[in-house]
């Protein structure tokens, strides 16, 4: 299944709101290059230029569609098409920035290392990742995927909760860095609509698993999620829906 930009951006505000709170601890004022990996539909790449209004910035995501939207959006940015785990800059970046990308990716004891290269001196990586594996609409998707019907059919489904404890990315980036800046935080993302949390998980974690069956299997499994979660997260008497949601930040400063 391709990205669909429209269906991430239902909850824009939401999920722009940790990528504003990641740059606001970037502490560098005028950066000439900056990198923005999985940039998406340019979301948090137009946060990046309203703040270094004078700086190259490049944003780089390996889905053409979520390009195309970026590109439609009309930012002042080059969108480069790259498979961010092969991706190697032309030049050194002051900052590579990436909000809820890198958490599709494994190999992170070689990756967040790898990116450090792609620094200059006095360089910036800052990085925020879900680390929402263990909260209830997670445990929920992986539930329904174990049903009969479907899951030898998931049984190939990449694992992408590649994201550890936040004492992994520190032992990983002191040795080449001057500060490394841990934190977490726990939002409580107050949703409107019907089926709130199912539509919020149809933009990000519920697609691999749907990706792996055809029609009608997708349909059902689908549905069963659709339930599943409706009653695990029922709507408040004022209509809205309380979504729990745990993301880990980083802000490192290289050597």
């Amino acid at each position: 299944m391709a990205w669909d930009p429209k269906t991430y951006l239902s909850f824009g505000a939401e999920r722009t709101r940790p990528a504003a709170e990641l740059l606001a601890r970037v502490p560098l004022e005028t950066p000439s290059r900056v990198a923005d990996l999985g940039c998406g539909p340019g979301n948090s790449t137009a946060l990046l230029r309203a703040r270094w209004p004078k700086a190259e910035i490049d944003g780089i995501d390996s889905s053409a569609e979520m390009l195309k939207e970026a590109r439609a959006s009309g930012l002042d940015v080059r969108l480069l098409e790259a498979d961010i785990a092969r991706w190697e800059p032309e030049s050194p970046y002051d900052v590579i920035y990436s909000n809820a990308a890198l958490q599709w990716l494994g190999n992170h004891d070689t990756l967040f290392p790898r990116l450090l290269t792609f620094l200059r001196p006095g360089g910036v990586l800052a990085v925020q990742v879900p680390r929402n594996s263990d909260e209830l609409c997670d445990r929920i998707i992986r539930q329904a995927a174990g049903d009969p019907r479907w899951a030898v059919k998931m049984q190939g489904v990449r694992d992408f909760w590649n994201v550890g404890p936040p004492e992994t990315y520190y032992d990983l980036l002191a040795g080449q860095t001057r500060s490394v800046d841990l934190w977490e935080t726990r939002y409580f993302h107050v949703l409107e609509g019907d089926d709130a949390v199912f539509r919020w998980s149809m933009g990000t974690g519920l697609r691999p698993f749907a990706s792996a069956l055809d029609e009608p299997l997708r349909v059902e499994f689908l549905e069963q999620c659709r339930r599943l979660l409706d009653a695990a997260y029922p709507m408040r008497p004022n209509g809205k829906t309380i979504h729990r949601f745990l993301r880990l930040f980083l802000v490192a400063v290289v050597q």
